[in-house]
């Protein structure tokens, strides 16, 4: 039988899950073996998997789970060095040239593992099954803005938490923004994406005036002057092999308006950055980091953003990738099979 074990996350500031209770009633009813760790901050109370008829286990026990257990996280696993012997089902961040893949595929290999990291989980066109990319450009658009607001009174933005919903997001930021006396404007690239629609919503919502581009105003390959002429700039397109540089290393000096960078994409440490003016992500006790003086220029670069509104982000991607899981049984073929194939060809080079 198959055996999904749903973890508990183990990073700070990580309350999304993957699956809601529905979702496991409707795994355990096509013949899948559910077991969900206990969980000190998971924003799905544990009692709706209970009745769900979910088996339960010890928050973080998945190192002790049976071998042939597909171990179910979002964000990425303790750094302890240790070799992974399950399958294992999250965002890995190991593709993409990152320096810390590198050792990431190098506990794989040691322990006999897979990984089915659910950014490549992609249909027959390619096109993704599943994504958190609305809720992470919104939430990055929200702190983007919170740090134009700070910058307005002369400081540097400060620590950001957890909302119990949009609207309660919406009324704290409004607050911020109405203290200016005055409205940015924000460049979103990637409009038509998830992210990028996200962070545009976000926007307009708070009558921001947004400039939305995508692929057809970027194919120039660059430079993007436009960029610098706009308040914010939200990075909504993440890095691959051929994505233009949006902002140079010379913007850092150069004459514009912009001073705010929101890289909701954040791969900082990718071969294929488009903001190379900064070089690690922020927290949420940091949000944001500053680049530049007179004018000050701050990048905002959080890799949880959805985690901010952990309700709204949990639920919208389970339902994405419920029907996904539902074929778990398979795992040779189909979103499971393509996933596998990237991790082979990584992991062998």
């Amino acid at each position: 039988m198959t055996h999904l074990w749903v973890r508990a996350e183990q990073r700070l500031n990580e309350d999304r899950v993957g699956l809601t209770p529905a979702g496991a009633s409707a795994l355990m009813a096509a013949g899948i073996r559910v077991t969900v760790e206990e969980s000190s901050s998971r924003a799905i109370a544990l009692q709706g998997y209970i009745d769900a008829g979910c088996e339960i286990a010890a928050e973080n026990s998945w190192p002790n789970a049976p071998l042939d257990a597909i171990i179910f996280g979002l964000k990425e696993l303790p750094d302890d060095g240790t070799p992974l012997r399950h399958r294992h089902i999250m965002f890995g961040h190991a593709f993409k040239g990152q320096h810390s893949g590198k050792e990431l595929l190098r506990r794989f290999r040691e322990g006999g593992g897979t990984l089915y990291d659910l950014e490549y989980l992609v249909d027959e066109t390619g096109r993704r099954v599943a994504a958190f990319g609305y809720w992470a450009g919104y939430a990055g658009a929200a702190v983007s803005l919170k740090a134009w607001a700070a910058q307005q009174r002369g400081e540097t933005c400060g620590p950001v938490g957890v909302y119990k919903n949009q609207f309660a997001l919406l009324e704290d930021l409004a607050t911020e923004l109405n203290a200016t006396g005055t409205r940015p404007n924000a460049i979103v690239i990637g409009a038509l994406g998830r992210v990028g629609t996200g962070a545009a919503d976000l926007c307009e919502e708070l009558a921001v005036e947004v400039t939305k581009w995508d692929m057809a105003e970027t194919a120039s390959g660059g430079p993007f002057p436009e960029i610098l002429a706009h308040d914010l700039f939200l990075n909504c397109i993440f890095a691959r092999p051929g994505t233009p540089v949006f902002v140079p290393a010379e913007a850092l000096t150069a004459d514009r308006k912009l001073t705010v960078i929101g890289d909701v994409a954040c791969d900082p440490d990718s071969d294929y950055n488009p903001v190379p003016v900064y070089d690690r992500a922020t927290t949420w006790d940091a949000p944001v980091l500053r680049v530049a003086e007179a004018p000050v220029l701050d990048v905002m670069a959080i890799d949880n953003l959805p985690s901010m509104l952990p309700a709204e982000s949990s639920a919208d991607y389970a339902e994405q990738l419920l029907p996904s899981l539902l074929t778990l049984a398979d795992l040779d073929s189909g979103v499971w099979g393509r996933a596998k194939a990237i991790f082979d060809t990584h992991v062998a080079a």
